[in-house]
């Protein structure tokens, strides 16, 4: 085919292409001569012999094709024999081409074939090669001659913004610390006006906080390498952390000027927002440095940091960190500078798998067109290798500047391989109970072997019980992450209730061999039980009230405590039961307290509905727990309400049927979630914590569904009408962030860890409560959307200048605090539209806080999966709050990206990637903060009151109708 139009359909009646719609045996002269005329002005048929394009007159056929469709296809046979098409042809735009079928086209070929060539690929013509110098070497050619392969990929020619990166910093340097730039000597050679690279990296990591580690430092300088703005002296492509000398491009010229007094001024001026830009690009640098070595010249840092990304990388999360490993020494990058390149064609051999690190493409399938798009994150081409099946579609770059890691046939293979190698499957009944990951362990003695160790992949609840009860180490300091993974996650396929009955028959079961034999299994199965149980219980907390977990523990306790009396190895262990037992006793005499005062309060209802044990709890911030009871406001069509004292467990159908019962109605009632800006939920019936599901001005309606429609929110749903700055702009910013970091702290420890998983897959399936947890993610609203009304409420341009610098100051003390939940509340509420769209307002903000802001902004920056915050929370010690938000959505990847149950078989290595991040959530709490360090303020009982107490709108409507009150759109 060839084209011969690109436009809109606007020609279809045109004489030509009614010629060209005739059979070729019933066009007449007069048809051909029309045609001929119209075919001369087509660009392919310019050096075409009269006497071929005649031909093509005579035997062509008009095609017209909207945008989108596949031409070409890799199953249908090449135009001059029989082999696979070379390319995949998808219109770009609605094309009129001409067809010519492969018998005639034959022909032609046969008797005019010179001045064809140029219209077919290799091997009958000569195709433009350029486009493949964009696809990665295999391997092989990668570690022959990297050097080669990397100067093709590097950017000729540095954008603006780097070349002045450049400046800034060799100016800077040159003001700074002089020294580091000079002449060098090594090997009786002189490198003039050097730098080294380790001295470099020094300098960086003294200048800001926005470089992280000495990686990142080196990534920073890699951006400067690729672009050619920095030089190894030897034109290596590599910046190292080591002694190796590096050249700016200033530098070059033997004439360097130096820089003035102005040029080092500005660079001073400039420094911290250029630190800022190369800190954001870094680690896209560093990585592409790493990945673009051969493997076997990967370091183990460079492998770690590969590692660390295929953590984050959607496509990867089902796989087991053994197979990641695997990967980050295998990946090769590979990259494709312009949209429409294709990648691979459908029919072709599958030779690699990719996983898109940066762009997007289209996946084209013959005579359907574009099938679907997939994004960063996503991966394609691994089925054709699974299944040794030529590929099934074709992919064309959507984008240009697409990055891709690959992973070749013969890496992905042995992989497989040894995966399945390295797999152990327990079986019963002809079935898998229990599949185990066999690794080597190095020792790490001198004097002691390597050994395997076996970690479990899946397995059934009590196969998997099993399996780490028996390999558990006997040491009681000996921390065994397999048992905690257990221990945290077993809630979400072995409850309390099958657990404890198991944990006792394994605790008292009998074995085989003599009378010492007997007695020693017996001593290690039991110690191992109180081992599992002591961190059981310990991790239960006031949990341990909630279903027949008590009575379960209360009869482990009874078993162990006989034992104890005559076996003597496991008494050493009975103290730190004992102490759990009298903690126990402490919650249960509480509860039983608590029930007989609601029985006696039972009998004088009027006083019980002015009660409320919940409202002081809150009050006091300690743990809501779900055997407690709390007020609830439930309101009327009318904007009436009524009181109820419910427990925290509390259903919908509960809740309305207490309501039915208050107002004396026999109707019946929806309970509905009415927002501040008028959106309705309606609550189901068996819904567990109704209360949860409230905003920060949500409020619970009760109405019949006749009412619904007319429901409308209450006056004070809609916050306040004048700011509060008058109050808080006399408040010490410092102590202000104290105050707060103390408020988000005391929510913070409330939140059990148990909340955290049932948050995440689902409360209302494990009919549990996480009021603790609700109440600080509400928190982090409630401070956002503090900022947005404060500055919305705020009519005066200085005033609302002098706001933000206030939030700016807060947000600098808050990070100093580590309270990165309320830091990132501020900077997000400072990022709301209605508030970045106040140019007059921004534009009068001093540099120096504008710069503040940047360096905060960055750290939100969410390329890299939050890259940015990860470094910055890695070098913090506890006690630290961290960004919740993106925990819990760490936690939701792993959970979506992940079956909970494969061939009916818990999947245990999902468990451990979340149990991982409830770590990081204990590894915060570690350290308890300190009140007492306080700073020193006038009026701290106001502070304290001020930041528990703040009044929102949280309506985004009604915030963005105030921002243009204030600044109205420029005409």
């Amino acid at each position: 085919m060839v084209a011969v139009h690109a436009s809109a359909h606007s020609v279809a009646s045109s004489e030509w292409i009614i010629c060209l719609d005739k059979r070729p045996a019933e066009r007449s002269g007069e048809d051909v001569d029309i045609i001929l005329a119209r075919l001369k002005g087509v660009k392919a048929f310019e050096k075409f012999h009269p006497n071929l394009l005649q031909q093509i007159c005579m035997c062509g056929f008009y095609e017209y094709l909207e945008k989108g469709i596949t031409l070409g296809t890799a199953f249908g046979e090449s135009i001059l024999d029989n082999t696979p098409r070379h390319a995949t042809i998808v219109s770009r735009e609605n094309s009129e081409l001409l067809r010519i079928e492969q018998r005639e086209f034959k022909t032609l070929w046969e008797k005019y074939r010179q001045c064809m060539a140029g219209l077919l690929a290799p091997p009958y013509g000569v195709m433009d090669s350029g486009a493949a110098n964009d696809r990665m070497p295999d391997k092989e050619n990668l570690n022959s001659d990297p050097l080669n392969f990397m100067s093709k990929n590097l950017n000729k020619v540095p954008s603006e913004k780097i070349l002045r990166a450049e400046k800034v910093l060799r100016n800077a340097i040159l003001a700074r610390a002089p020294h580091m730039i000079r002449d060098r000597k090594y090997h009786l050679k002189t490198y003039r006006q050097c730098c080294v690279g380790t001295e470099l990296v020094d300098w960086l990591l003294q200048q800001s906080s926005c470089v992280h580690s000495r990686a990142h430092a080196v990534g920073m300088w890699q951006v400067l390498l690729e672009e050619g703005v920095l030089n190894h002296v030897d034109h290596e492509l590599n910046f190292q952390d080591k002694y190796l000398f590096y050249r700016f491009l200033d530098d070059e010229e033997e004439d360097a000027v130096l820089p003035s007094d102005d040029d080092k001024r500005e660079a001073e001026e400039e420094l911290q927002e250029t630190l800022l830009i190369l800190s954001q690009i870094g680690p896209d640098a560093l990585m592409r440095m790493i990945l673009r070595k051969p493997p076997g010249q990967r370091t183990a840092e460079d492998l770690e940091i590969i590692y660390d990304e295929l953590l984050h990388i959607k496509a990867l999360s089902h796989l087991s960190n053994t197979v990641k490993r695997e990967l980050a020494g295998v990946l090769i990058f590979e990259s494709h500078a312009k949209a429409g390149t294709v990648l691979f064609n459908q029919g072709e051999e599958g030779t690699s798998w990719y996983i898109i690190q940066k762009g997007s493409v289209n996946v084209v399938i013959y005579g359907k067109g574009v099938v679907c798009t997939l994004h960063e994150g996503d991966d394609f081409g691994k089925l054709a290798l699974v299944n040794d099946a030529p590929r099934a579609a074709s992919i064309i770059l959507r984008e240009d500047n697409c990055h891709f890691l690959r992973v070749d046939k013969e890496d992905f293979n042995r992989i497989l391989r040894d995966v399945e190698a390295n797999t152990v499957r327990l079986k019963e009944h002809d079935q898998d109970v229990l599949v185990l990951q066999k690794s080597l362990r190095p020792s790490s003695h001198g004097n002691i072997p390597a050994h395997f160790k076996y970690t479990v992949m899946s397995g059934s609840p009590e196969k998997i019980l099993e399996h780490l009860l028996e390999t558990m180490r006997l040491d009681i300091h000996f921390s065994d992450p397999a048992l905690d993974d257990f221990v945290l996650m077993h809630c979400v396929f072995m409850p309390i209730s099958q657990l404890c009955p198991r944990v006792c028959t394994y605790h008292s079961q009998a074995s085989q061999g003599s009378e010492q034999e007997r007695l020693d299994y017996s001593v290690a199965s039991k110690r191992r039980v109180l081992s599992l149980a002591l961190r059981w219980a310990t991790l239960q907390g006031h949990h341990l009230l909630e279903d027949d977990t008590a009575l379960s523990f209360l009869e482990l306790h009874g078993f162990v405590s006989n034992d104890a009396r005559v076996l003597r190895p496991v008494k050493e262990l009975l103290p730190e039961l004992e102490r759990i037992m009298k903690q126990f006793f402490f919650y249960y005499q509480y509860f039983t307290m608590f029930i007989c005062i609601c029985f006696f309060w039972s009998q004088h209802k009027v006083l019980l509905r002015q009660f409320s044990s919940g409202e002081e709890r809150l009050a006091k911030k300690q743990p809501i727990r779900s055997f407690d009871d709390i007020l609830l406001k439930v309101y009327c069509s009318d904007h009436t309400y009524t009181t109820l004292r419910v427990p925290v467990l509390a259903t919908g159908r509960e809740v309305t049927a207490a309501v039915a019962d208050k107002l004396g109605s026999t109707e019946e009632l929806l309970l509905i979630n009415l927002s501040a800006s008028g959106e309705k939920q309606i609550l189901k019936p068996n819904d567990v914590s109704v209360f949860q599901s409230l905003g920060v001005n949500g409020r619970l309606f009760a109405c019949s569904r006749e009412q619904l429609d007319s429901l409308n929110p209450l006056a004070e749903q809609e916050g306040p009408s004048t700011g509060s700055m008058s109050s808080f702009e006399l408040m010490s910013s410092k102590d202000l962030a104290f105050q707060m970091t103390q408020y988000d702290w005391e929510l913070f420890s409330c939140v059990h860890e148990y909340e955290l998983v049932y948050h995440t897959f689902g409360r209302q399936a494990y009919r549990r409560s996480t009021p603790n947890l609700e109440l600080f993610l509400k928190r982090f609203n409630q401070v956002q959307l503090w900022v947005v009304t404060e500055v919305c409420l705020c009519g005066t341009l200085s005033k609302r200048v002098q706001l933000l610098k206030k939030f700016i100051k807060i947000a600098a003390h808050c990070r100093e605090f580590k309270n990165l939940n309320s830091f990132f509340a501020i900077i997000m509420g400072m990022c709301n539209p209605a508030v970045s769209r106040l140019s007059q307002t921004w534009e009068k903000l001093p540099s120096k806080f504008k710069k503040f802001y940047a360096e905060f902004e960055s750290l939100l920056d969410p390329s890299r999966n939050h890259r940015a915050y990860r470094l910055t929370v890695a070098k913090m010690e506890p006690p630290i709050i961290p960004f919740m938000p993106l925990l819990i959505k760490d936690m939701t990847f792993t959970h979506e990206g992940n079956k909970t149950f494969i061939d009916g078989l818990v999947n245990f290595e999902k468990m451990r990637l979340i149990a991982n991040t409830i770590r990081a959530v204990r590894h915060c709490r570690s350290q308890l903060f300190n009140a007492e360090v306080s700073p020193a303020s006038k009026n701290p009982q106001e502070v304290r009151n001020y930041v528990r107490q703040l009044n929102v709108i949280d309506n985004q409507r009604t915030l963005s109708q105030l921002s243009f009150r204030l600044e109205p759109r420029r005409s």
